[in-house]
């Protein structure tokens, strides 16, 4: 009987399930851009980035408006922006709400609400149960 390491390893390694460990990481979708000439910039999957950041439609969409300078409708679950809107902008802006409004500064997770307190939003995570007091000039 051979007890070479290399082999054992190997073998061990064939009765494990291919896991790539990405099982708790958050992964927002990216937006889909649609460009409609130079008048219009359409969000395609706005919906689908509410359904995942777990946000109010009415939140992220204003947040977006007064950071990219523009005016929008949302329109059959899409958000529709006034202008030709760079890709690149509207993605930091998505990247920028969610490290704002959606992920806990403690642990990192996206399980998080919003708690007003007075005049004060704080962000409640309900993974660990941090709270933090959000600073921003935008009301919910």
């Amino acid at each position: 009987m051979d007890l070479d390491y290399e082999k054992l390893l190997e073998r061990a390694r064939e009765g494990l399930k291919d896991d790539d460990g990405n099982s708790e990481r958050f992964t927002p979708p990216v937006p889909e851009i649609l460009h409609e000439g130079s008048k219009k910039t359409i969000i395609r999957n706005f919906s689908e980035i509410l359904d995942v950041l777990r946000r109010d439609e009415t939140h992220l969409y204003k947040f977006l408006l007064q950071e990219l300078g523009t005016a929008g409708t949302v329109n059959n679950r899409r958000l529709v922006l006034q202008g030709r809107v760079p890709e690149k902008k509207i993605k930091e802006r998505v990247v920028s709400y969610i490290d704002t409004f959606v992920i806990c500064q403690e642990c990192n997770r996206p399980d998080t609400d919003f708690i007003k307190r007075g005049r004060t939003l704080f962000l409640d995570c309900q993974a660990c149960g941090g709270k933090r007091p959000i600073r921003t000039k935008l009301v919910v």
